[in-house]
């Protein structure tokens, strides 16, 4: 199981710092990932680690988010700059050690 954190309700331009890790043991983690989905649309991915550190985000936040993570702790992080309104989504994290394993979801609204 992951426990993600963070989310909460920001103005337009504002920041938030996203969080998850591992409830419990959890071994060969290859990714650790961000989604969102916003009401009414398809999961998408927002960002992406991969084992060697390289990272890949969507178009839509490149630039304004970072992905990063605590090898040690295994907790992957999302810091989310210049936040708009359009970014108001649940945002999930997932972990891929060969199975994919999701967090319960956290809700970030952007108020305009």
């Amino acid at each position: 199981q992951l426990q993600a954190s963070g989310g909460g309700l920001v103005q337009a331009g504002g920041s938030l710092r996203l969080s998850c890790a591992p409830s419990g043991s959890m071994s060969g983690i290859r990714t650790m990932a961000w989604y969102r989905q916003a009401r009414g649309k398809q999961r998408e991915l927002v960002a992406r680690i991969y084992g060697g550190g390289t990272t890949d985000y969507t178009d839509s936040v490149r630039g304004r988010f970072s992905i990063s993570r605590d090898i040690r702790k295994k907790t992957v992080f999302l810091q989310m700059n210049s936040l708009k309104p359009e970014d108001t989504a649940i945002y999930y994290c997932n972990y891929n050690n060969g199975i994919d394993y999701w967090g319960q979801g956290t809700q970030v609204t952007v108020s305009s």
